[in-house]
């Protein structure tokens, strides 16, 4: 009793954020009728005599409050508890094959035509640099060529990095024309969604508020990309503050049919990449950004582990949740960006130094694989039908998959505390000062209101919500630790919720299309930091299969 007695009393406390926000100003004072009413928003019932002995308790709080915002606090500042997403009893993986070497053919020829490049795969784009059949200016011309015809039809690009790009094509020749070869990404442009910082160009994170906004930095995985060979040639759309597909310019298009959105948030990495405006992208992912975008538009994207990959220089939208990650043509392009993008940072606390493991020569039928069975029967999407042949297909090549559960008697309803209080926290100006309301969508689902709300999440939920996420991170463990790889549908089930709030790393690979001509998928879980064994199932399965090869008309 006593414990909840004290529960209860830490969320009255809070509840001085609610009045200051109702209120509209910090200034006007709040009163006991207002904590009294305010009760009610979180289930909670105190009498009048115990409203009178918190009441300047509450008071004190404010003043709390009022000194913390008057100290600024740096965008890159992550809070003083970090999100570990290992269970109790997980070991870190020992691997025997972590040098990954990546082979640059050399049979490739230049298409006739000239178009087929949009949709060459990083290893032959690099085969036509290296062998000096196209060179790394000519390429990086084409790409731009193609995003100024197309990005117009779909709002996938806010700003072009043309004298970047123009400039770094030059100096990549003139290495290779030394003899200077940096390896398969020498030449090979890209984009990036527009939340990770390039110093000198706009970073706009989609949203009217920064629209004019400059960091004068580089975000860690742009340095990484530059310095192995990459050529940056866009900034791609994110939905506005890493929500959906709609941003201050308008809302991305998917390519294979423009009356539909890309989905979000890393809408132009999807749409851009589908259509050939370039071979790779990266995208950032808190709840499902890297894969839905990944499936709707017909191609393969990685979400990592949580804390492979730096997330320095790129905006926070949940500090325990985000990730970075590639989005390309296949699973071999992925797994080459991420070998690059992943590894410590010492900019990000985050981050780890376990060594990403990768053997393309693995049999795949060494795999211990799982599928989720009830949940791809009870499938209700367009895809079911594709998906269902993909376990086929899978049974073909060697794999007996084995039937499992996702965690159950788990609050999933309360999971969705922690993203909205965390980005509250890292926009709590925006709020506070009203500039939330210069964004573009303003209905229920928009990502203003969902931040205006945050402000009403007692602390003690929040931290409840925590705990059982750990609960969480343990169950789901129990779950894939015997095995390497678990099958699952992209969309219609718990696992992208799951995934995202334990770290798990998963890749979205393309099944196909459904009867309205549109790309379907299947994703695929993996354990904790070894995405190498995601990558290579998902890389059998794409060269027994075509689906990553399909792409939308009308880009040539």
């Amino acid at each position: 009793m006593t414990f909840v007695k004290a529960s209860n009393l830490k969320l009255a406390i809070y509840l001085t954020t609610l009045f200051l926000i109702a209120c509209g100003t910090q200034k006007k004072v709040f009163t006991k009728k207002n904590v009294k009413t305010s009760q009610k928003l979180i289930g909670i019932e105190f009498s009048k005599q115990k409203i009178d002995t918190l009441y300047d308790y509450l008071q004190r709080n404010k003043k709390g409050y009022d000194s913390l915002r008057k100290y600024p606090i740096a965008d890159e500042v992550f809070p003083a508890i970090l999100f570990d997403p290992k269970p109790k009893d997980f070991q870190i993986p020992s691997f025997n094959d972590t040098v990954v070497t990546w082979t640059v053919p050399d049979n490739v020829r230049m298409p006739d035509d000239l178009s087929e490049l949009a949709f060459f795969t990083i290893p032959k784009l690099a085969s036509l640099i290296k062998n000096k059949k196209i060179s790394c200016l000519e390429l990086t011309q084409f790409y731009l060529n193609r995003l100024k015809k197309y990005s117009p039809k779909l709002e996938c690009t806010i700003t072009l990095t043309e004298e970047l790009a123009v400039n770094r094509a030059k100096q990549l020749d003139n290495e290779l024309a030394k003899g200077q070869y940096r390896g398969i990404l020498h030449g090979i442009p890209y984009g990036v969604k527009d939340l990770m910082s390039v110093n000198n160009y706009p970073t706009t994170w989609g949203s009217e508020p920064y629209k004019n906004q400059y960091i004068k930095e580089t975000a860690t995985v742009v340095e990484r990309l530059d310095e192995a060979g990459g050529i940056l040639v866009a900034k791609l759309v994110s939905g506005a503050l890493a929500r959906g597909d709609v941003w201050f310019g308008g809302k991305t298009k998917n390519p294979w049919d423009i009356s539909k959105g890309a989905s979000g948030s890393s809408a132009g990495s999807g749409s851009a990449t589908s259509a050939g405006l370039v071979p790779f992208a990266l995208g950032t992912e808190t709840l499902g950004s890297i894969t839905s975008p990944s499936s709707k538009n017909g191609i393969t994207g990685l979400r990592p582990t949580y804390g492979r990959v730096s997330r320095h220089g790129v905006m926070s939208l949940a500090w325990s949740m985000d990730k970075v990650g590639p989005m390309g043509r296949n699973a071999e392009d992925c797994a080459i960006v991420f070998s690059v993008i992943q590894g410590k940072d010492k900019k990000d606390k985050t981050t780890t130094s376990i060594p990403f493991s990768y053997n393309p020569t693995l049999d795949v039928k060494t795999l211990k694989v799982a599928y989720l069975k009830d949940d791809i029967e009870k499938d209700t999407t367009k895809g079911k039908a594709n998906l269902l042949k993909a376990i086929v297909t899978f049974k073909k090549m060697g794999i007996e998959p084995t039937p499992v559960r996702l965690p159950k008697d788990v609050p999933y309803d309360g999971f969705d505390i922690i993203l909205r209080s965390e980005s509250g926290a890292f926009f709590d100006e925006l709020v506070r000062f009203a500039e939330v309301d210069a964004m573009v969508e303003q209905h229920k689902k928009s990502r203003a209101n969902s931040l205006r709300q945050s402000r009403f999440i007692p602390a003690v939920e929040y931290l409840q919500a925590n705990r059982h996420r750990q609960v969480l991170i343990e169950k789901m463990h129990q779950v894939i630790k015997d095995y390497d790889v678990l099958i699952s549908p992209s969309f219609g089930n718990k696992q992208l919720v799951i995934t995202n709030l334990t770290g798990h790393p998963v890749i979205a690979i393309p099944t196909g299309l459904d009867e309205e001509k549109l790309p379907t998928s299947l994703t695929l879980v993996g354990n904790l930091y070894d995405e190498g064994k995601i990558l290579l199932l998902a890389k059998y399965f794409q060269e027994v299969t075509d689906h990553d090869e399909l792409h939308p008309e009308g880009y040539n």
